[in-house]
């Protein structure tokens, strides 16, 4: 009698899982029929962005996308594709304090924003197209230029971004 009452949270999770939708617990919810993914350089159309940003984000996108899940990177034409720009590079004040009768800034933040054209070719209603924005906040005496030298710097603000991609387009959310 024991061993039926310990069984049927089991049951009850793959029942739940069974559904018509694949599941998988990297989170994504890819139909069966999904195969490739293509994800065309991200062009740098900010004003002021490192000239490096474009092929790092866009290489990190396809790392994350590879790794978290089973498609095959293709060059062009996926059944599902990916393209953007990084519209936004801003570093600007963003919390100013009084010292000693002066507004200075305490900290500096640094926002990214990205547009993203999402195609799924196999169901078209999941289409989008979508600016994805993070920001990371750095001590006020790091100038840009050293943010811009250190790759883990921007690095996790991007990451933010492809996260959020990656949920909108093979996660569902």
């Amino acid at each position: 009698m024991l061993w039926l009452a310990c069984s049927l949270p089991l049951i009850a999770c793959s029942f739940f899982l069974s559904g018509c939708s694949v599941y998988s617990f990297s989170g994504t919810n890819i139909d069966p029929e999904v195969k490739t993914i293509s994800i065309s350089t991200f062009q740098n159309n900010s004003s002021n962005g490192p000239s490096f940003l474009a092929q790092r984000f866009t290489e990190d996108f396809k790392d994350y996308f590879q790794r978290n899940t089973t498609l095959k990177l293709v060059p062009r034409d996926g059944d599902l594709q990916f393209e953007g720009a990084i519209t936004a590079y801003d570093y600007a004040p963003a919390a100013i304090q009084n010292q000693n009768g002066i507004d200075q800034a305490g900290v500096n933040r640094l926002t990214i924003q990205v547009r993203v054209k999402y195609a799924n070719t196999k169901d078209p209603k999941q289409d989008f197209e979508q600016t994805f924005q993070s920001n990371g906040d750095f001590p006020a005496d790091q100038d840009i230029t050293r943010i811009n030298n250190d790759p883990t710097a921007t690095r996790r603000i991007t990451q933010n971004i492809i996260t959020d991609t990656f949920n909108k387009s093979v996660a569902n959310w």
